[in-house]
């Protein structure tokens, strides 16, 4: 079973030098947009879909990147304020994007996510992190755009890049590299000594031997190497958070509800529920569980069975290129055993206190989200907290999914 996708790389090292007098003293990836550093935009990013470490590589301007990390380090400085262990690399003379992947060497996993650090590109990254074919070394993210000679226009042949062309004089359509991918680390087998860049020098050479594959999103996606697009992402970066929501309930949605689910063995997912949440990641949505536990409030379980029941659906969710984005649970219930549960609580479904909480902690744009769930509770839920709700009432749930969402399958 191939290993979960745990790291991700970002270059930071570029001068920027179209960005003149703005990047003088700051690497491109840590101008700030929309009143933070464009890098925040992408580890928060990152963050979501569970990667837990991020390594970055930095040259220009490195004691920047430095001041950066340890401002984001937490005080026992294990983690982050993302979430994510972060750490960096600065190379000692320029290396260029292919170089610095080499002098990273044994600090690469196995298989790394790799991001341009001055490019925005919203896809579901555990989609791009499905198993390499047989002889591949890296799949790149690919958008189509209206004019590809900004950036050069890729040759795809069904999931396989047969070559990069170089940029036309004149513009057209075409598909070009979103600056995303997922490398297997012998891709540093490849890489020729010296400086090199890793679009030019390494990419194109994969490509003309069939090592390289390629998939197509049609995400929001903007390059902030030049003034324009950077102030044009300045303006928009709000908007790339700001998402409809999917709230779905656990028991009778994801899972069969056999009775105060707690333990793995126990734990039975519903047909399609994992398709269903990837069909939601790939479509933008954020994906929320919320869930009444009024299990621990009689004494069947504790709330760490419920954490540890989480972690392992989210592992299971990540092997299927999916992820919830965050989980509210309410344990509490007016009748319950155990004393310290024993109370009412705006959290408990019919009342929508996990999705109010939800709402507040993140950005929901809130007209095109729903509900989910298979109980009356989950209805009232959806209407008092002013979204769309959605009965399941059994059946495969990716064909559900597909049906709120005007699809048809396919």
């Amino acid at each position: 079973m191939p290993p979960l996708p745990r790291q991700c790389v970002i270059l930071v090292g570029g001068l920027g030098t179209r960005l003149g007098e703005r990047t003088r003293l700051t690497p491109k990836p840590l101008l700030e947009v929309a009143g933070k550093p464009f890098l925040d935009h992408l580890i928060g990013n990152l963050a979501r879909f569970g990667f837990e470490r991020v390594l970055l590589l930095g040259g220009y301007r490195g004691g920047v990147l430095r001041d950066y990390c340890a401002a984001a380090a937490t005080d026992d400085g294990r983690t982050s304020r993302f979430g994510v262990a972060l750490s960096y690399l600065i190379e000692g003379e320029p290396a260029g994007t292919g170089g610095a992947l080499v002098q990273a060497g044994d600090a690469l996993d196995e298989r790394f996510l790799l991001l341009n650090g001055d490019s925005f590109f919203d896809i579901n990254y555990l989609d791009l992190t499905a198993p390499l074919g047989d002889g591949m070394l890296a799949r790149v993210a690919l958008r189509r755009v209206e004019d590809a000679a900004r950036y050069g226009a890729v040759r795809l042949e069904g999931e396989r890049i047969r070559a990069f062309a170089e940029r036309p004089e004149q513009g057209g359509e075409g598909l070009i590299n979103g600056g995303i991918y997922w490398m297997d680390r012998r891709i540093l087998n490849h890489i020729p000594a010296g400086p090199c860049s890793l679009e030019r020098d390494v990419l194109p050479g994969l490509a003309e031997r069939g090592e390289l594959a390629g998939r197509c999103y049609d995400g929001a996606f903007i390059d902030i190497g030049i003034p324009q697009d950077l102030a044009r992402a300045d303006a928009l970066a709000a908007e790339w958070h700001r998402r409809p929501a999917a709230f779905l309930d656990r028991d009778g949605v994801l899972n069969l509800d056999h009775g105060y689910v707690h333990r793995r063995d126990h734990f039975e997912w519903v047909d399609g529920a994992m398709d269903a949440v990837k069909l939601l990641n790939d479509r933008g949505y954020y994906v929320f569980l919320i869930t009444n536990q009024a299990g621990v409030a009689h004494g069947h379980y504790g709330e760490e069975a419920i954490h540890a029941l989480h972690g392992w659906m989210r592992e299971e969710l990540r092997r299927n290129g999916a992820h919830p984005d965050d989980v509210r649970y309410c344990p509490y219930h007016p009748e319950g055993a155990v004393e310290r549960y024993r109370r009412a609580s705006d959290w408990r479904k019919p009342e929508a206190g996990m999705l109010r909480d939800l709402m507040a902690h993140w950005p929901v744009e809130t007209a095109s989200s729903f509900v989910i769930g298979d109980r009356d509770t989950d209805m009232a839920a959806a209407q008092a907290a002013g979204v769309a709700g959605h009965l399941f009432t059994g059946g495969n749930l990716l064909e559900r999914g597909r049906a709120i969402l005007g699809e048809s399958g396919g």
